[in-house]
């Protein structure tokens, strides 16, 4: 039988950049074949030519046993092909049903919506592969694990056979991602074929049956889970041993960097999403907040960097209340800040790298001599964190969007790292990126807070929040719910911490 998909001498080229270099790819029917590989290894791209969404310069591609050529995702589509993104393209304010049919819609005589016969055909696809849920709710209400539900749902609605799974477990706690590899299994007993994408090597290990690496653009190895460990696939992506964000020493200090005192935050319909927070974060600290998505992190972040305003409560940093400073101010105080969506706030992708570096600093020297912007001093302070945080980079000149996502992660904790700050809030500051940067980022946020610095770190990787932090809190429903021992929790049991299980047992 021919294999499902096969990828023969793929090769994209990029100026200045070969993304993938005579790539290799076999993925039988109806297995889950993992691909892992650093940023930059070519992963996004291979998936995206398989999808239709880019052309490959050379090379072959199969599905089936037929040579194929997809010019847009929708050609990826009619043959059977879906992708689930990393980050959700849902629509908050639609119902589950009009996500799905969005672009899929069945029509009536006259040209009317068929809701009815898509509501049928929606529950039948979900019953039929142990996805139920309800076609009315709104997909704001959802969960994190219910809305990526919605996105695998949308594309075995139209007809999807073979599935590209793009970091699925990135926002889910352990007991989603469990549920979700119920639900992979399903699908593979189903005759589904899935290629799933992840830097999390022991989920990779857990539920794929075969493992291609790549690196620097090329296939290394194509292994099974059971011939390999972590650690060998570690070291084949990026030819170093695994790494750990666990932190031993303590330097925590007497003094408080930062202090939030029964914060309260309101949304646009005058709802708390923040409700009576306080925490407080000391010198030397890292103060880990735990919590599923949509439980009131970003609107927390969102105050304390001045971009939203409090409804009550005080925001005090270094002994200084800030709670109606403008975000310059805050800034020039001594408040670093790495976005948790490095596209939409933390860069200006088709902007060149040195003025990435001069974001949120434009007014202050190097970046600035007087009214006017130094370009001499924002290059040289580029190339210092280019060379200290290691950005891969052919010049500082290239825009950002040229940068792999670790890279891209790296430059932005650079730039926020080398202006010295006092306190740095970090939300999810390695989602997305892979070992070696993962690594590169860890040490550098261990070494800010030997030499003093307070940080919270927002995110959603249990053993980073558990390695790093000195003290974990939970959030849940914009309210803290726990304070935890970092050294006394496991993944698990904050996860359950962060569903609302174990208050309800201790209830």
């Amino acid at each position: 039988m021919a294999p499902a998909i096969e990828l023969i001498g793929i090769t994209k080229r990029f100026p200045g950049v070969i993304a993938n270099d005579d790539v290799n790819l076999r993925v039988e029917e109806g297995e889950i074949h993992a691909i892992c590989g650093e940023n930059g290894a070519g992963k996004s791209t291979l998936m995206k030519i398989l999808y239709g969404m880019q052309a490959a310069d050379e090379g072959t591609m199969k599905i089936r046993g037929e040579e194929v050529s997809f010019s847009s995702p929708s050609e990826a589509i009619e043959r059977g092909i879906g992708m689930v993104h990393q980050h959700f393209m849902l629509a908050d304010q639609l119902t589950v049903l009009e996500n799905v049919i969005i672009g899929a819609e069945p029509v009536k005589s006259g040209g009317r919506i068929d809701f009815e016969n898509a509501r049928a055909h929606l529950r039948e696809v979900g019953d039929a592969y142990g996805l139920t849920i309800d076609p009315d709710d709104l997909v704001e209400r959802l969960e994190v694990g219910e809305r990526q539900r919605v996105e695998i749902i949308k594309v075995l609605y139209r007809g999807a056979k073979i599935l590209i799974l793009d970091e699925p477990t990135a926002v889910l706690v352990p007991q989603e991602v469990d549920e979700l590899f119920r639900n992979m299994r399903d699908l593979r007993a189903d005759g589904a074929t899935i290629l799933f994408i992840d830097h999390k090597l022991d989920e990779v290990l857990e539920i794929a049956d075969t493992i291609t690496v790549l690196r620097q653009g090329h296939t290394v190895a194509t292994v099974k889970p059971d011939e390999v460990s972590a650690g060998d696939l570690a070291e084949l992506m990026v030819g170093s041993e695994l790494p750990t964000p666990q932190t031993t020493r303590s330097t925590v200090t007497d003094e408080v960097g930062l202090e939030v005192r029964d914060l309260t935050v309101l949304d646009d319909d005058e709802r708390p999403v923040v409700e009576h927070v306080s925490v407080t974060v000391h010198r030397g600290e890292i103060v880990g907040i735990a919590g599923v998505e949509g439980n009131g992190q970003t609107e927390l972040t969102d105050a304390i960097m001045g971009t939203r305003d409090a409804a009550s409560g005080h925001i005090v940093l270094l002994g200084h209340d800030i709670t109606t400073t403008s975000v310059r101010h805050r800034r020039q105080q001594g408040l670093g800040y790495v976005p948790q969506d490095r596209h939409r706030e933390g860069l200006l992708l088709a902007a060149p790298l040195w003025e990435n570096v001069a974001l949120g600093h434009q007014t202050e020297p190097p970046y600035a001599h007087g009214p006017w912007l130094d370009r001499a001093g924002s290059k040289a302070r580029t190339e210092e964190v280019r060379e200290e945080f290691d950005v891969r980079t052919p010049n500082i000149d290239v825009a950002a969007h040229a940068l792999s996502g670790g890279n891209q992660q790296k430059l932005i904790i650079g730039r926020e790292l080398v202006a010295n700050p006092s306190v740095l809030i970090a939300a999810h500051p390695t989602r997305g990126i892979d070992v070696g940067a993962q690594a590169a980022v860890w040490d550098a946020i261990r070494a800010a807070r030997a030499a003093g610095m307070a940080t919270l770190l927002i995110s959603a990787d249990l053993d980073e929040l558990i390695g790093l932090s000195d003290t974990i809190v939970v959030m849940l429903r914009g309210s803290l719910v726990a304070t935890l021992d970092p050294t006394d929790v496991t993944p698990r049991d904050l996860g359950a911490y962060m569903t609302g299980a174990s208050l309800e047992e201790a209830s």
